[in-house]
């Protein structure tokens, strides 16, 4: 055997060392929880043959604690790069057959250049996070290496889409990479998030509580927020993943994908024109109205166990990306809170900076009242919306379908705060607030010295109604656009769109501003 050959086999071996990862036993013992292999997750993910590994041969350079005799293939995390659906994307993979997947300083390095190369190139970072933690034996090496992974999560933001998928147990430190990223998607069952876990809660505060109860995907997805999508299994999420990368440009500069769907862009949606109750109180599900308008009828929903009142979800009109955003009055009739609010705000902020145009569907009857909105924040983070729509240059769109009053009127994407074009349904009520509410406190001296207080009550509700309950006091100021016919919201929708799909508006030049956080 000449030398080459020998280097050749060397190759081999320590190709097949990395690629056996933790040995047979660890990789049986994942699959028994039910969990993917780190190179599984990624051949999943990555179109068939495109995935090319880097860094395979790192190796950790801790000597402390007989580390030094202790060989963990590729370090505990597979790195590199491929397609997805055809478009670049870079990712890694923990690995936690190998040494619990826990993250070191050349573990850390690898997820470091994988992310810088993803920058440089403007491609979206997936990372599949599935972990022990920080690896002890290595001290502060292992925290510099977390702090360094922190530091690129905020240099990358805004500028490539960053998605986590937590697929097994993710805690201490190693959740706020995650928490920095744009999305983060959770397996029912199987993954897991805290800042610490159920023992240490006992032995400190002496409360009882599961893994999966204190944070498991459900509680994340329905109680905190952290996550945004809870999926039935791995595979399940890394599909989930796919259809978001479908959705979005490959970095800040670029435009979203279009996608043909052959849904003919003028096409009526009948049904939306008998749709509104009779009576403004009635509850209706918003999601009917976003599938009749929007390509196919399609949409893709995150955050849908969180914050009820509030849906945010991508679709396409024309084949063209849009981020919807629209109260929901079969959930406390709408009404803002401060969960709604900080679901809505992140999700405009992350289509304003990746170039995804709103449309914003109100229907609204004000701010959640009580004392705990008002000692949790709402006022803060009521303004938290109002900020962020202010702030969003893309394209914005507003169609009103129904109630739109007071602060809650100027927070759901208001002509005031820049929106470009506005539709509203002849259905649409824009005011201070109810003509309930109103009327009680504009004619209180006149209906309590009535003969008939109740009579007097119902007149100057009604006369209140007659002005306001409408769309035209609004239109004649020029704040409303247009009153549509609802079977016509699809085209008018599109032709606002295509003509908005140039806009360019430039802010104050700043460092940047102070949001009310």
């Amino acid at each position: 055997m000449g030398r080459n050959s020998e280097k050749l086999e060397e190759l081999k071996k320590l190709r097949k060392n990395a690629l056996g990862m933790g040995g047979e036993k660890a990789v049986s013992k994942q699959h028994d929880q039910g969990k993917l292999t780190a190179r599984e997750r990624l051949d999943r993910l990555f179109d068939a043959g495109t995935f090319r590994e880097v860094d395979m041969f790192v190796k950790h350079r801790c000597v402390d604690f007989g580390m030094d005799e202790t060989d963990i293939p590729a370090d505990g995390v597979v790195t590199g790069y491929g397609y997805v659906n055809g478009r670049p994307v870079f990712s890694y993979s923990q690995d936690f057959t190998a040494r619990a997947g826990t993250l070191g300083e050349m573990h850390a390095r690898k997820i470091c250049k994988i992310m810088d190369l993803a920058q440089k190139a403007g491609a979206p970072v997936v990372g599949f996070n599935d972990s022990g933690g920080a690896r002890i034996q290595e001290g502060v090496d292992a925290l510099c290496g977390y702090g360094e992974i922190f530091y690129r999560n905020s240099t990358c933001s805004g500028v490539i889409p960053q998605i986590s998928a937590i697929m097994g147990p993710t805690a201490g430190g190693a959740v706020y990479s995650p928490a920095m990223t744009d999305w983060i998607f959770m397996v029912k069952k199987t993954s897991h998030m805290f800042i610490t876990g159920p023992q240490v809660i006992k032995s400190v505060t002496g409360e009882e509580i599961t893994f999966e109860e204190l944070g498991g995907a459900v509680s994340h997805n329905e109680k905190s927020g952290v996550a945004h999508f809870a999926c039935d299994s791995e595979e399940d999420a890394i599909d989930q993943i796919k259809t978001l990368l479908s959705y979005l440009p490959s970095n800040n500069m670029e435009d979203p994908p279009v996608v043909r769907t052959g849904d003919d862009p003028g096409r009526a949606a009948e049904n939306l024109d008998t749709f509104m109750p009779d009576d403004p109180n009635t509850a209706y599900d918003m999601k009917t109205v976003i599938e009749s308008i929007v390509d196919d009828g399609a949409y893709f929903e995150p955050h849908a166990l969180y914050a009820k009142n509030m849906v945010i979800c991508f679709a396409r009109l024309n084949g063209k990306t849009v981020g919807i955003i629209a109260n929901q009055p079969n959930f406390l009739a709408g009404c803002l809170d401060i969960d709604a609010s900080d679901k809505a705000t992140r999700f405009i902020r992350f289509c304003d900076a990746f170039n995804i145009p709103l449309l914003t569907i109100a229907d609204v009857p004000g701010y959640m009242p009580g004392s705990n909105q008002e000692w949790g924040g709402i006022i803060r983070h009521g303004a938290k919306l109002l900020w962020c729509y202010s702030e969003a240059t893309v394209p914005k769109l507003l169609l009103i379908v129904r109630k739109d009053y007071g602060g809650a009127y100027l927070a759901m994407s208001s002509k005031h705060l820049g929106a470009d074009i506005v539709f509203a349904w002849p259905s649409a009520e824009i005011a201070v607030m109810g003509a309930e509410g109103a009327a009680n406190i504009i004619h209180r001296k006149t209906i309590k010295e009535a003969d008939d207080p109740e009579a007097k009550r119902k007149e100057k509700i009604n006369e209140y109604r007659d002005l306001f309950s409408n769309p035209y006091r609004a239109a004649r100021r020029g704040y409303i656009d247009d009153v549509i016919v609802p079977s016509e919201t699809r085209p008018r929708l599109i032709e606002a769109l295509e003509i908005m799909y140039s806009k360019r508006q430039v802010l104050p030049p700043k460092k940047h501003g102070n949001i009310p956080v």
